[in-house]
């Protein structure tokens, strides 16, 4: 009886722990060259809206112009049944994101960002009535000062496909900005090109819903670009090559496909959302459903005692029951602040601070003065003072968490952020694109995405 007991109560337990997995099917609604494109995005809205499935289009701010200048309505009409993100303003013409921003700061990069971008959004907004619920960057054309933009314009998500940043191929909150982004096995794509592989790919969809069931729940990211079922290359890629600068006049239509092999496309998508359909413990969910999916930005409050034993293990982000909590939020905890949103650092301190101790009068004003740091400015300090010298932020951080809040001198402590090995270490392959200039390296981006990985937390089903 006993050994039955158990084995029920395990089986419960098995069962209680499965939860739902989500896919996100999600298009780059971007080619404004080849009208034949504008009919493909009208078609798979229309199928997915007959089959009860919502799907997030992200689309450019000149593909959105240039619907209405065509007189398009039928396509803006049935986009709009859908989820709309924002996938850039011009995407393939120059400067790209990544091209304008590599030799920015972050503040300077920021207001960039906006600057250029802002207008498409706008327009996203006049054409389609709606703030877009994500955006996501042109190709690999990533930069991490686009967060503090987004926030700035009211865009709650990315989703995208990049090697820049990710966390264990499940969403992610960074720089406050829920992300779907290098999803690694989560990412399921069938070939449009190969119909025979749809089995095997489907039989891979199966494995990775049992996986993430399994595991409480989670996301399945799948994405195409309407292009891709009518033309047989990109449109970009036959204009703006390796940087290059065709006016308007000069544009040529991509090659198209033959009308056998559009339909096959359509047919291989169908498939697979009908598989889908019919998986249990599997729903479709746009970019806007996962805001309410999941657990938002800002993590409960937490006892700095909690806090300070984390970082005195591990200077990263901490998942527990209560919550997701990022390296940022540990750090306002341990200095008596509310949790809020904050961005990493702007610039890599430097510690100059050269004795093994300080004393508590000096520390107590050094923590004083990072709150008001951060409150000015709303985001975390490079460095500290301590008088007339520094510590770096990671070494305040471990310091702190090494206080035990009496009345003597606290010990230095170093640290080092872990959080910065979810960050892309190599600056060419990170930004390999073949409408970035020939040799594109971005590494100063990847660095201010290192500062920003302070931010970096698992999100969580709610």
């Amino acid at each position: 009886m006993l050994r039955l007991f158990i084995l029920l109560f395990l089986s419960f337990s098995l069962f209680a722990a499965k939860g739902p997995v989500y896919v996100v099917l999600w298009f780059d609604t971007e080619d404004y060259v080849d009208p034949l494109a504008d009919d493909a995005a009208l078609r798979l809205a229309t199928d997915l809206t007959r089959r009860g499935v919502r799907a997030t289009f992200k689309v450019v701010g000149e593909k959105a112009r240039t619907l209405e200048t065509r007189g398009r309505r039928d396509v803006i009409r049935a986009l709009s049944l859908h989820d709309i993100g924002y996938h850039s303003d011009k995407h393939s013409i120059q400067p790209t994101p990544s091209v304008y921003l590599r030799d920015l700061d972050w503040l300077e990069g920021a207001a960039e960002f906006e600057r250029r971008e802002g207008p498409g959004v706008r327009d996203l907004h006049r054409i389609f009535g709606v703030v877009p619920s994500c955006y996501g960057q042109p190709g690999s054309s990533w930069g991490p000062q686009s967060y503090p933009a987004l926030r700035r314009l009211g865009i709650p998500a990315y989703v995208d496909e990049s090697p820049a940043v990710g966390l264990d191929g499940q969403p992610f909150w960074y720089g406050g900005v829920l992300h779907v982004f290098r999803m690694d096995s989560a990412l399921i794509r069938p070939s449009l090109n190969d119909e025979g592989r749809l089995e095997e790919t489907l039989r891979r969809f199966d494995r990775v819903v049992s996986e993430l069931s399994a595991r409480g729940g989670g996301v399945i990211s799948t994405y195409y670009h309407p292009t891709e079922f009518v033309t047989a290359e990109f449109w970009d890629a036959v204009n703006f090559s390796r940087g290059a600068i065709r006016e308007r006049s000069e544009w040529r239509l991509p090659r198209h496909r033959t009308a056998e092999e559009s339909e096959r496309c359509y047919r291989i998508l169908a498939r697979y959302v009908e598989h889908a359909l019919k998986t249990p413990d599997v729903r479709f969910a746009t970019a806007r459903d996962l805001l309410q999916l999941y657990e938002g930005p800002v993590g409960p409050h937490i006892e700095a005692k909690a806090a300070a034993a984390h970082f005195g293990r591990h200077l990263t982000w901490m998942a527990s029951e209560r919550g997701s909590f990022s390296a940022a939020e540990l750090l306002l905890a341990l200095l008596g602040m509310e949790p809020q949103v904050v961005d990493g650092p702007a610039t890599r301190g430097s510690t100059t601070y050269r004795s093994p101790s300080i004393t508590r009068p000096v520390f107590e004003r050094s923590k004083s003065d990072a709150v008001s740091f951060i409150c000015a400015y709303h985001r975390l300090p490079a460095a500290v003072w301590i008088g007339s010298e520094q510590l770096s932020l990671p070494d305040f951080a471990a310091t702190l968490s090494g206080d035990d809040g009496g009345s003597g001198p606290i010990t230095v402590r170093k640290g080092s952020l872990e959080a910065e090995k979810y960050i892309a270490q190599d600056p060419v392959k990170t930004f390999d694109w073949v409408i970035h200039p020939e040799g594109f390296s971005a590494p100063r981006l990847l660095e201010l995405g290192r500062l920003q990985a302070w931010t970096l937390k698992p999100a969580r089903l709610r």
